[in-house]
């Protein structure tokens, strides 16, 4: 019996750890995946942001070996003035339709007009990008962090399949590992009434044997 319930205790911090690590894990993607989303909806002409930071997909080879098409990478969103000679930033692309973002490294900084522009160029291109970058479309300067071919999940993520998995399957995750758990408990519960019932059944029984043989004596 003592080794029984040494078991159950074993299997109920195993499953206990497991509930942790799960909710470690799916919270923070849900609660990320949540706010990109109702950011990118809410805030449909800027790029989604948390905390300052934004997570930006890389679509083109121009800024090879260092960042290589389908990475994820993360900008931080810093003030013009701030920004340095050879720093990489991310940029609404002045020759572009007003909506696609470049990653390309600052060759030059200068001020016109009380405006400050920016010289880009991408490492593995040949030339300088043909417009300057005005200050008022940065969008902010890479972080450093790369996430090798993150890039094409965040692109699944998305899709409406995508959604599906990454919102959908965490919630699902959650609720039936709730239910999973609620459902040992109440097992344990009524097992352990059980238990106790038929204790006393037999004490009761025992109890009754001995009146008994007290009155045929």
């Amino acid at each position: 019996m003592a080794q029984k319930n040494k078991e159950k205790t074993s299997n109920n911090k195993i499953m206990t750890v497991i509930g942790a690590i799960l909710c470690v894990i799916l919270i923070p993607i849900l609660a990320v995946n949540i706010t990109l989303i109702i950011k990118s909806y809410t805030n449909a002409d800027e790029v989604p942001k948390i905390g300052g930071f934004a997570p930006l997909i890389v679509l083109s080879p121009s800024m090879e070996p260092n960042i290589m098409t389908g990475d994820l990478i993360i900008v931080k969103q810093t003030d013009g003035k701030d920004v340095k000679k050879n720093d990489v930033i991310a940029f609404f692309d002045p020759d572009g339709n007003g909506t696609s973002i470049l990653t390309h490294r600052v060759n030059e900084i200068y001020e016109e007009n009380g405006v400050l522009y920016f010289k880009t160029q991408g490492d593995a291109n040949d030339s300088e990008d043909r417009l300057p970058v005005s200050e008022d479309k940065l969008v902010g300067v890479w972080s450093g962090t790369r996430i090798p071919g993150a890039g094409s999940v965040a692109m699944f993520m998305q899709t409406t399949a995508g959604l599906v998995v990454c919102v959908g399957v965490p919630l699902i995750l959650l609720v039936a590992w709730d239910i999973f758990r609620r459902r040992r408990y109440e097992k344990k519960n009524q097992t352990d009434t059980d238990a106790l019932l038929a204790e006393l059944e037999a004490l009761k029984a025992a109890k009754a044997e001995q009146q008994n043989n007290s009155e045929n004596q």
